[in-house]
């Protein structure tokens, strides 16, 4: 079955919560049980609040880091047929339900003689649910910033709840969390978001800020909703782990069910994050741009700046799928402008080469520099640092460099297409994309999950705990080899020692074998794109 495996090599099964106890689990105590070879435990985790995590362990070092269910903290519910047994839309599927030890792996690539690693629960849906279609009401929010693909996922949730279990009782909260205690609710049926996947944003509004977990949790409960799909990215997705704990402390039957979002993909565990293609191709318009400018003036400079706080995928993928870039710059990898080796140095040359460049920086980079020229430091309602703006500083510093050497006439234009990226639909791919996750988290709320997020892993659907999307902020590896493959692609300097490389077990394996006069002095910081592999 590719990358889906079962529990272990003995045919251990996974603990079934339809049969499971809920009684240790009620207590809010340590509690483990025996599955085969397998065992399943509730144990402590301190990340984004959450108290308990289920781990089971099997043969040959399989964890599975499983997701919460409500047999977990309510005794004696009830289950039903699931009602897409009888969809004829279905009748074609030969195997219409997940199988409950399907597990997807983190990792795609191990050892023969290695540990199986850890697994997440395979989405889709399952044999028996937990809700009729007439008991259930749902509800959709979105938070935080704008991401192509918002209003597909809307679209599908709804869509899916109707025409795969027939649910009719779906409700948009206006204005992200604040929504659920000082605004009115929307009501959504097909009908209403027919074709809102044409359209960009979030017709259900969104806000930044932090929110009153008990007026959210009240407000749920008064409102009589059983069904919450939250869209947002780690921030909103920490949030929903917080009002997940409040509604099992008060044991309510209430599945809280994330869509993790973020243009900057950079949410770890996930293959990606939806809108980051779009987000992508929409940039090489910005980028297509600058490159038209600057090759039809002597010495032309295009500077294109991109989104990207933490990470700098959309500029790496921008720059590779561009093949027009000169240089790249982005958080993970410090740059340096004066001397041997730095930036100007490398424009110098390259404009006595080619006679134009083209420059993409991610928002993010740089920021330390700028920080410590800013008088203050100012934050969005979020809590994020309002970035300095890294692309017009880096235009004026070549501007100032080249005026005071005399040496050559520059033409640099600047292009910041930042939020014409974030604003757009999503293209056909991330609409495919979309659909799946919201189904997806559909399929998982509807069979009785709660606590968990949706996303791809190794190309298949998973469930997830939040815990695992909000420990940490995925990010460019710039000792990996797509980093060395965008150094190949523009020859630009890696402005790389292994003073600056990240030492952690991730890039054990990579930095094996280099020595500092491979990588390049600390005065010069190149890395020859002739000793790079692909």
């Amino acid at each position: 079955m590719g990358l889906i495996r079962s529990l272990s090599p003995h045919s251990s099964t996974l603990p079934d919560p339809v049969n499971s106890s809920s009684a240790a689990a009620s207590s809010g105590k340590h509690s483990s049980a025996s599955f085969g070879s397998s065992k399943v435990g509730l144990t402590s985790n301190g990340s984004a609040g959450i108290s308990n995590s289920k781990i089971v362990t099997g043969d040959c070092g399989y964890v599975l880091e499983d997701i919460p269910h409500f047999t977990d903290y309510i005794a004696y519910l009830p289950a039903y047929p699931n009602p897409l047994q009888d969809n004829p839309a279905y009748s074609v599927v030969e195997q219409y339900f997940v199988d409950s030890e399907d597990t997807v792996p983190q990792k795609a690539i191990a050892h023969r003689n290695g540990p199986r690693g850890i697994h997440f629960r395979r989405a889709g849906p399952r044999q028996k649910v937990y809700f009729e279609p007439d008991e259930v009401q749902a509800c959709i929010v979105t938070c935080g910033g704008l991401c192509p693909g918002l209003n597909t996922v809307i679209r599908e949730i709804v869509c899916g709840l109707y025409n795969m279990y027939g649910v009719k009782k779906v409700l948009g909260i206006d204005g992200g969390y604040k929504g659920f205690y000082s605004r009115n609710t929307i009501p959504l049926n097909p009908r209403s978001v027919n074709d809102i996947h044409k359209r960009g944003g979030t017709i259900l509004g969104t806000s930044r800020g932090g929110q009153d977990t008990k007026k959210i949790v009240d407000s749920i409960q008064d409102r009589g909703i059983n069904q919450v799909y939250i869209i947002g990215g780690d921030g909103t997705q920490k949030g929903a782990a917080v009002i997940y704990e409040e509604i099992r402390r008060r044991g309510l039957k209430v599945a809280v069910a994330g869509i993790p979002k973020t243009i900057d993909n950079d949410i770890p565990v996930i293959d990606r994050s939806f809108g980051f293609n779009t987000a992508v191709e929409e940039a090489q318009r910005a980028i297509n741009a600058a490159h038209v400018e600057a090759e039809s003036i002597e010495n032309g400079i295009g500077v294109v700046k991109l989104m990207g706080r933490h990470s700098g995928f959309i500029a790496m993928y921008a720059t590779l799928a561009s093949r027009d870039v000169d240089c790249c710059l982005i958080p993970e990898s410090p740059f340096y402008l004066e001397g041997s080796g730095g930036l100007f140095e490398f424009i110098e040359r390259r404009l006595k080469e080619n006679g134009h460049m083209v420059i993409v920086v991610a928002e993010g980079t740089g920021q330390d520099v700028l920080s410590e020229n800013a008088h203050s430091v100012n934050k969005d309602p979020s809590g994020n640092k309002l970035l300095q703006d890294v692309g017009l500083w880096i235009s004026q510093k070549i501007k100032d460099h080249f005026a005071k050497r005399n040496k050559m006439a520059i033409n640099l234009k600047y292009i910041d297409p930042t939020y014409m990226i974030r604003a757009i639909p999503s293209n056909a791919s991330d609409n495919v994309y979309c659909t799946l996750l919201a189904q997806s988290a559909v399929h998982g709320a509807m069979a009785g999950y709660t606590g968990f997020t949706v996303g791809l892993v190794n190309g298949r659907h998973t469930y997830i705990p939040f815990y695992r999307i909000t420990e940490k902020q995925n990010k460019v590896v710039i000792t990996d080899r797509m980093w060395a493959r965008l150094l190949s692609s523009t020859n630009q300097p890696s402005f790389l020692s292994l003073k600056d490389a990240p030492q952690d077990k991730k890039d054990e394996e990579s930095l094996q074998g280099l020595d500092e006069n491979h990588i390049g002095s600390t005065l010069n910081g190149f890395l020859d794109p002739k000793e790079i592999s692909c």
